[in-house]
Formats: C-alpha cells, sequence, structure tokens
C-alpha cells in the first residue's frame, strides 16, 4: 500500500507522447501513479522499464503489477544513474520515452526508520537505498566543519549554515547525535527567533542538505540526464520533475548544453566545429501545478516538469 501521490501526472504523461505499443522507461517508480498511467496507454505490446533505488517500492509495485497480471513490466531496483547499465544488461539499446520524479516520495518521508523528516522521530538515515551508503548520522558526527558548512550552504541554499554547523560541532562534543528531534533542536536553537516559526520550519534546508549529500542526489541526476538523452529513440521525449532549485538548475542547463547547435564564434563566417544539436526543448518555461493540484498536493507547491525531445539525426 502506498500513500504518495503522483506529482504533475497528466501533464508528464501527456509530455511523454506515448502510444500503444511504447517502450517507457519511469526512472524513479517511487509510488507507481506515474508507471500505472503508462502502462494503460502503452498496452500489453508495449514494455515499462520502472526503476527505484527503494526496494520497498520495488516490491509494492510487483504486488500489484502480478495481482492485476501485467505482463510488460520490468522492475529494477537500482539508481537511475545507472541507465546505461540497466538498458545495457536488457539488451534494450532505445527507448521511446523515459520519465523522473526527482526525489524522495510521500512513502519515505513517512518512513519512521529513514528519518527525511523532522517532524518525526527517527534516527538519522536519510538513505533512499538503505542496503549501502552512509547515513546522515555519519556526516553530522564525522564531517569536519568545512565539509558541513559546504554542504548547508550549497546544497541547502541555508544562510545561516555557520551559526547552524557551529551548534552541530558543540553538540557532538557532547554526544553523539543519533535522531532527527535531536538536530531539529540544535537547528532552530541556532537561528535568529523570527525565522523559528515561520511558515517554512528552519530545519527544511538543512534536511535537505544532508538527504543531497547521503544520497549524492545532484551528481546522480547530471549523470541520469546525460545518459538518457543518448538512450532516446529518434522523437523519443525526456520528462524530468524537479522539486527544488539546484535540481531544476541541472535540467535546464543539461538539456540546453544538448539543443545547442554551432558554438562557433559568432564572427566566423560558416560553421568549423560541426556540433549539431542532439534535442530540442519541448518546454521553454517549466510547467507547474495549478492551485487544485496544489491543494490536493502539498507537495506539487515546487514541483517543475520540464521535457525534451531527441531529434533525427
Amino acid at each position: 500500500m502506498t500513500i504518495h501521490k503522483a506529482v504533475l501526472l497528466e501533464e508528464s504523461i501527456e509530455a511523454l507522447n506515448l502510444k500503444e505499443g511504447s517502450i517507457v522507461v519511469d526512472a524513479t517508480l517511487g509510488g507507481g501513479g506515474h508507471s500505472r498511467e503508462i502502462l494503460k496507454i502503452i498496452g500489453e505490446t508495449g514494455k515499462l522499464i520502472a526503476i527505484d533505488a527503494d526496494c520497498g517500492a520495488v516490491a509494492r509495485f510487483k504486488n500489484r503489477t502480478e495481482k492485476y497480471g501485467a505482463k510488460n513490466v520490468i522492475l529494477i531496483n537500482d539508481n537511475f544513474r545507472n541507465l546505461e547499465n540497466i538498458l545495457k544488461d536488457l539488451k534494450i539499446e532505445k527507448v521511446d520515452a523515459i520519465l523522473a520524479d526527482i526525489g524522495y516520495s510521500s512513502d519515505q518521508l513517512e518512513d519512521p526508520e529513514r528519518g527525511i523528516s523532522f517532524q518525526l522521530e527517527a534516527p538519522l538515515d536519510m538513505r533512499f537505498d538503505q542496503s549501502k551508503g552512509l547515513t546522515a548520522e555519519k556526516i553530522l558526527n564525522e564531517y569536519v566543519q568545512a565539509d558541513l558548512e559546504r554542504i548547508l550552504r550549497d546544497y541547502g541554499e541555508e544562510k545561516f549554515y555557520k551559526s547552524i554547523v557551529k551548534g552541530i560541532l558543540d553538540k557532538r562534543k557532547d554526544k553523539k547525535i543519533e535522531n532527527t528531534k535531536e538536530l531539529a533542536e540544535i537547528i532552530e536553537s541556532h537561528v535568529p527567533i523570527k525565522y523559528r516559526h515561520g511558515k517554512i520550519s528552519p530545519s527544511t534546508k538543512t534536511f535537505q542538505a544532508l538527504r543531497i549529500e547521503v544520497n549524492k542526489e545532484l551528481d546522480s541526476l547530471y549523470q541520469f540526464i546525460s545518459v538518457a538523452i543518448g538512450a532516446l529513440a529518434p522523437h523519443g521525449r525526456l520528462a524530468v520533475i524537479s522539486f527544488h532549485s539546484l535540481e531544476d538548475r541541472i535540467v535546464k542547463e543539461v538539456f540546453r548544453e544538448n539543443a545547442r547547435g554551432c558554438i562557433c564564434p559568432q564572427d566566423f563566417p560558416v560553421c568549423l566545429c560541426g556540433n549539431l544539436a542532439k534535442l530540442k526543448i519541448i518546454t521553454r518555461k517549466p510547467v507547474m501545478a495549478g492551485p487544485d493540484e496544489v491543494e490536493n498536493n502539498p507537495r506539487a507547491r515546487s514541483a517543475k516538469l520540464r521535457v525534451c525531445e531527441k531529434l533525427v539525426k
């Protein structure tokens, strides 16, 4: 059972331009909302490759597809940054569409064992794949001051990062920081009073920054998009839903880089570089959720959808 609501569901599925028989990758399966809609369109002659680093998400969707007898789904428990190897192992050269809904799911947010939410008292884990990798607890208790400041400044865009890191360093001198409640209390006591009871919790940016560091989210996103573009068949589409400015910036920049043709100086009379555009950008501005969706699913408030299409070479 999943509590996750797919964000920008209609907009993203429509943007993929799917047809019966299409081969599609859902690179971030999550609660499976997007995948269920994809299956309705591609039919039994199509194929869905659904990927998630969280083995729980894969298991839940497997149970659902087996219940309804879907036989054209390939489920992969892996990080989407490994898309190239995943497709190679499946002996699939090109696909017709790829969708990625970046970030965590509501199932992960409400999981008391993960510690992604500062609203639940939980261990400071934050891993999407809990079978490997370092935890937020290890980062908080072992990283040096400069690295902690870099994480909060660059990944959380937290302006009070120096004060918060000082609080972390002082606390861990006395005892190990072990759970989300302890961390949230440190953060709250090291930001100005007027920021402690605003619309956005003072813990939001620090928790975001730690989650990004734990899961290497930005590196994974950059690697994934570059590979995904190469995996598309001519006229195939890639749709990416991001949830904060750092992610959206990567998506926008990689799309622009691959949509650019000649890179010769403007005063050159003829092109000498031979650089050809690999794709065209379908969404000049990101598609965002409407007021009805935001009301029904507050997580959609910050969602941005960008779409590109592979050009024919």
